[in-house]
């Protein structure tokens, strides 16, 4: 079964009246058609991280430009000064990690009513680990023409936490922020292996190591190589070019990317404060069919772009790491052990198979782990996740973009999805434990390891 469906133009255009004409999708009212820009000139933020790409194109390609928007861009410490600085109004919006508008919106971290109606695009992200940890771990790997079989899993990493464990050593791995995308995927892999990553207990306990064999703590990306040099954590999950780059100083092995996790995984969004997209509406429809052109431009024609955006990428101001280390991603490659490169064409993915578009399913999947692992302190019923995600994500304002891009000649109408509702359940999981966004209490229910039904976590330990 494929994860997205693409559609014909007549059908494109039944769900374009849909959801702008009919607004069945329970939103605030919107005049989208095109109309005098609010505010022209645009401070945006970003993190240096390959997936940034979309906002590097839009300013370099001239897309802002042509629909009228002078934008700046800057790079920013950490995801917790991203968000910050949103929210008090320093940045217009930002490159976010894709749950952190959803867990703002619950309060865990910084409260805020954060919107996206851009997602930056899909998978992105590796595991890497520190050259011994991999020495360890490959004695467990199963391996087929000298090299180890793909995708490794944290089963072959659990005796070697255990050892750790049985030693009373701590075994440290890193992630980039609590409520992100990186620390969700990270804790994915290790518990599918047996491996527990830990719990929240908001707001006495917000270390996320309660009941831990693997202790996760935040590194900033671009700090993750130097970090795992020195010894200070034996692995960790970050976006590229901070995996390649690993291998490329020779001192840690990527052993899983996260399109092998779960394919086609929503890495990062577009993130804006729902009252900046209430006071400046045409604005942010403006940003939205610039930032949708260059996720078109980064794929067109078998990704025939990518040298150019690789260069663009290496410049300082934007990711500034060497063409090589980007090159070993974005061109549709990934190398794990050195000299072990291997094809993987949709590792990084910014508008193909609906990579851009603002999907409810995967709002609804980032909520159940976000509930998995105690940042939601409390079981919600079904129809929470849902209406949660209707609050953040925002497919009518990506739509109405998408519209007024075909119309103008910019875009194809069966290049966007139509079907703008919960996808089918989902089986793409490293575990093959089936999602459906339907009826995440049943989905949670599923894992051997994680809070479900009624259980909270009090006292250092989980409460029937």
């Amino acid at each position: 079964m494929k994860q997205n469906r693409i559609f014909t133009p007549k059908t494109l255009a039944a769900a374009f009246s849909s959801v702008v004409a009919l607004g069945i999708l329970g939103f605030s009212n919107h005049s989208f058609a095109a109309g005098k820009l609010e505010k022209e000139d645009l401070k945006f933020g970003f993190i240096k991280l390959t997936d940034m790409a979309p906002l590097a194109v839009a300013a370099e390609k001239g897309f802002f430009e042509e629909e009228g928007l002078f934008v700046q861009l800057e790079a920013q410490a950490n995801w917790k000064v991203v968000m910050d600085r949103v929210v008090n109004g320093e940045l217009d919006g930002s490159h976010m990690l894709a749950p952190a508008p959803l867990a703002a919106s619950i309060g865990f971290g910084t409260k805020a009513d954060i919107v996206t109606a851009f997602s930056m695009g899909f998978n992105g992200n590796a595991i890497t680990v520190s050259n011994d940890i991999w020495k360890q771990m490959k004695a467990n790997v199963p391996m087929e023409g000298g090299k180890p079989v793909h995708p490794i899993k944290a089963d072959y990493l659990k005796p070697v936490v255990d050892k750790y464990k049985a030693e009373g050593k701590p075994f440290n791995m890193a992630m980039t922020f609590p409520a992100g995308s990186h620390n969700l995927k990270l804790r994915y892999w290790l518990a599918a292996g047996g491996i527990n990553p830990g719990y929240y207990a908001p707001p006495q306990d917000i270390s996320g190591q309660i009941s831990a064999d693997a202790l996760l703590s935040v590194t900033p990306p671009p700090q993750m190589p130097a970090t795992l040099e020195s010894g200070t954590i034996f692995g960790y999950c970050v976006g590229e070019p901070w995996n390649q780059q690993a291998v490329f100083k020779g001192i840690g092995v990527p052993v899983i990317t996260d399109e092998e996790l779960w394919k086609d995984t929503p890495e990062k969004v577009f993130g804006v404060t729902s009252s900046w997209a209430e006071k400046y509406p045409n604005t942010y429809l403006a940003v939205t069919k610039a930032l949708i052109r260059a996720s078109i431009w980064l794929d067109a024609e078998s990704n025939k772009n990518r040298k150019e955006a690789i260069e663009m990428l290496s410049q300082k101001q934007y990711v500034g790491a060497d063409v090589e280390v980007l090159a070993a991603s974005m061109n549709g490659t990934f190398e794990y052990e050195k000299g072990d490169k291997r094809s993987l064409p949709d590792f990084n993915t910014f508008f193909r198979h609906g990579a851009s578009y603002p999907s409810y399913s995967s709002a609804v999947w980032y909520l159940t782990q976000l509930r998995r692992w105690g940042m939601i302190a409390e079981q919600k019923p079904d129809n929470w996740y849902l209406d949660t995600a209707k609050k953040v994500y925002r497919p009518d304002i990506y739509l109405a973009a998408a519209k007024e891009l075909v119309a103008e000649g910019k875009a194809k109408a069966e290049d966007f999805p139509a079907d703008t509702g919960i996808k089918p359940s989902q089986n793409f999981f490293i575990d093959k434990i089936p999602f459906d966004a339907n009826k995440p209490n049943d989905y949670l229910a599923k894992f051997p390891i994680g809070l479900k039904g009624k259980q909270t976590v009090s006292g250092g330990k989980i409460v029937d």
